[in-house]
């Protein structure tokens, strides 16, 4: 396991860490990147499978329901074929002026989030597709 850290929003490091540290058994990634604050941070990111980077920056509770919600809506676009998988990013990112380093939900705020949420709710109405809540 490689040593990487990374800067938790509070300025403390987050820390490679296996995941059932924070799930337990449930556990669906390997690894996270966890507030070494945690619990009393209760901010983590997961990290990428095969390179162990993080797949963004550590988020508190909030924060988290706010990136799955996003990533929900985000993910009808391609899922109901609106869009291939691939131009759902080139469209996130010429809609928000990022580069595709940036271009990921879990780099988000959660200001970003909600516009983003509000832009894809637009582009599947437009669409006549059905809303997640």
């Amino acid at each position: 396991m490689k040593n990487n850290t990374i800067k938790c929003h509070c300025g403390s490091y987050a820390m490679l860490r296996p995941a059932s540290v924070v799930h337990g058994n449930h556990a669906k990634e390997d690894y996270l990147y966890v507030c070494s604050r945690y619990p009393d941070c209760d901010s983590y990111v997961g990290a990428h499978r095969k390179s162990l980077k993080p797949l963004g920056v550590p988020a508190g509770p909030q924060l988290r329901q706010k990136r799955i919600l996003a990533h929900q809506f985000f993910d009808q676009l391609w899922q109901s074929k609106i869009m291939e998988k691939w131009q759902a990013y080139k469209w996130m990112e010429e809609k928000f002026g990022l580069n595709s380093q940036q271009a990921h939900i879990a780099k988000f705020s959660e200001d970003m989030c909600d516009e983003l949420i509000a832009e894809c709710k637009q582009v599947l109405k437009n669409n006549n597709m059905w809303l997640i809540s």
